[in-house]
């Protein structure tokens, strides 16, 4: 069956990814003798039907989505719930007043299981990073962390939410959520999900929309491969990178070595999808809607192609070649955006009237440095995406429900803003944000007109957008390079912040950090950088015009 012949009978959803939700009430194997409440809600609203997810505790790596209705409260720093019952647990081994604790399984143990898993949750969040500048910022990203602890799989496979339909892994939700879990101080986790990536991806270089957690195939549901993956992934090994020493022959580098053919054909891929007037082809983006020409496929893939040309020198003699040829496509490709969708102020589509779309923060920090006409264009969209409850919704021309709020789309204004400087703005939305968890604490897909949380919670992409912009607040996000070309064309030039001199026998240059450890920093300083360390050098931008 075709996509539009599905959309035709109604059997995707109405989220930006339209994803096939099963239908609401679907039984979930949790703890017996839990109560749930439905609340009232105006007539074609979303409803929520999970609120959060707990953790088996005497199983580290068994999620349990928990049933909207359901009262309890999280250990402190865990997800180890405790409801009026006792612990929250799978049947078999659930404990509480007037509840047995299972078959071998005496209500003594099960406490002890989750003072365990307790203290493994605190001695994870107490390894990285838990941004916030308020109690209540903290609070959401600390729920936030640990939700996405139980989303990703031992296998590295990233579920993006807990309800039938939504439980599958995206490439696109995958790759933000290893950017925030390198930025956040958890890179071994992060790279457990690009080896994820990199086992499902197709010789093609093209991920499919979505794949089963297990890593056994896509999920078939007529969905086309999605091409803005292809700009993702590349992203999301690129931040990897930049939270670890990339000294030649160190541990980091031989897992960069590893991925890079999943790089390659990514950034391989991108190419290829580019037509004669420098923008992709017609394909499927965050919206999961009409194959068309979108500010939302071509934003990302030039955040890959730059993000692939900056990593090659990191590999050797021949990745530098590919390099230079990703360098060179991404600068057609950044006057292809500017010519086109900077004509109308960064709209969906190069046409005129496609409306606003909330793509235009993928032009913008950590993805690349926001110029004049950028940040002007997201602060038009910011307005016109706005609706009454607070939220924003993904575009003008987005057919959902009337005055329902998307987190995700909520949140990419929030990073923006917070990257860009407009920290108030930002703080505006992250206090909407926390404001508008469900009653466990996590951040949900959606919000209704009357500012209740619907469909599922957690949303994975949410929270991974969330916590970046709650980084931003606090200081500068790592944000790709713009490759740059030295004398004779061709010749590429790699460059990173803090610059002494490291230079290699090949035709480009690899400037280390002062430290001596490689480690890549923000790219964003990388010009500046440049012109203390070597003065005089002409440094000349492949992109011409300044946007994006």
């Amino acid at each position: 069956m075709s996509y539009s012949r599905l959309r035709a009978e109604g059997a995707l959803g109405r989220h930006p990814r339209a994803r096939l939700a099963a239908a609401a009430g679907a039984a979930l194997a949790l703890a017996a003798g839990l109560t749930t409440v439905t609340a009232a809600r105006p007539p074609g609203q979303p409803h929520l039907t999970v609120a959060g997810v707990a953790q088996d505790p005497c199983q580290p790596q068994r999620a349990l989505p928990v049933p909207a209705g359901v009262s309890g409260q999280f250990e402190p720093d865990s997800s180890i719930l405790r409801t009026a019952r006792g612990i929250y647990a799978a049947p078999a081994r659930a404990a509480g007043p007037g509840q047995a604790a299972g078959p071998g399984r005496a209500a003594a143990d099960l406490a002890a299981c989750a003072a365990a898993a307790g203290r493994a949750d605190l001695d994870w969040l107490r390894a990285g990073l838990v941004p916030g500048d308020t109690a209540a910022w903290r609070s959401m990203a600390t729920r936030a962390l640990l939700d996405l602890k139980l989303a990703v799989r031992p296998d590295g496979a990233v579920v993006a939410g807990w309800r039938s339909g939504w439980d599958y892994a995206w490439p696109r939700d995958s790759s933000w959520v290893a950017v925030a879990l390198a930025q956040t101080g958890h890179p071994a986790m992060a790279y457990q999900i690009l080896r994820f990536l990199e086992r499902v991806q197709p010789g093609s270089g093209v991920w499919e929309a979505r794949y089963l957690t297990d890593g056994s195939g896509p999920v078939s549901d007529g969905r086309p491969a999605e091409l803005d993956s292809d700009g993702w992934v590349p992203w999301a090994v690129w931040s990897w990178a930049a939270t670890e020493p990339m000294t030649p022959g160190s541990p980091s580098q031989r897992e960069l070595v590893q991925l890079w053919p999943m790089v390659t054909r990514a950034a391989d891929a991108a190419v290829r999808s580019l037509t004669p007037d420098g923008l992709p082809g017609p394909a499927m983006d965050y919206w999961e809607s009409p194959v068309q020409v979108t500010l939302g496929t071509a934003a990302p893939l030039l955040a890959g192609l730059r993000a692939a040309a900056d990593l090659a020198p990191d590999i050797g003699v021949a990745a530098a070649r590919d390099g230079r040829r990703w360098a060179s496509a991404a600068a057609g490709l950044a006057r292809a955006i500017a010519a086109t969708f900077g004509r109308t102020g960064y709209q969906r589509q190069p046409a005129a009237g496609s409306g606003d779309d909330a793509a235009v923060t993928f032009l913008g920090p950590p993805l690349a440095d926001a110029g004049p006409a950028v940040r002007q264009a997201a602060a038009a969209a910011q307005h016109a995406l706005a609706v009454p409850n607070g939220g924003l919704r993904p575009g003008q021309d987005w057919t959902g429900t009337p005055g329902v709020a998307w987190t995700a789309e909520t949140a990419f204004f929030a990073l923006f803003d917070a990257a860009t400087g407009q920290h108030q703005r930002a703080a505006a939305l992250l206090d909407w944000l926390a404001a508008h968890r469900t009653a466990l604490g996590s951040l949900p897909e959606q919000v209704t007109s009357a500012g209740k949380p619907a469909t599922t919670a957690p949303l994975a992409w949410t929270d991974a957008v969330t916590l970046l912009a709650l980084l931003a607040q606090a200081g500068p996000l790592p944000v790709i390079p713009v490759p740059r070309l030295r004398g004779r064309p061709g010749t590429f030039l790699h460059v990173r912040h803090n610059l002494l001199a490291a230079c290699t026998p090949l035709s480009y240059m690899t400037v280390l950090a002062s430290d001596g450890s490689g480690q890549r920093q923000a790219g964003r300083y990388a010009d500046d950088a440049t012109e203390r360390a070597l003065p005089g050098l002409a440094v000349n931008s492949v992109d011409g015009p300044d946007e994006p």
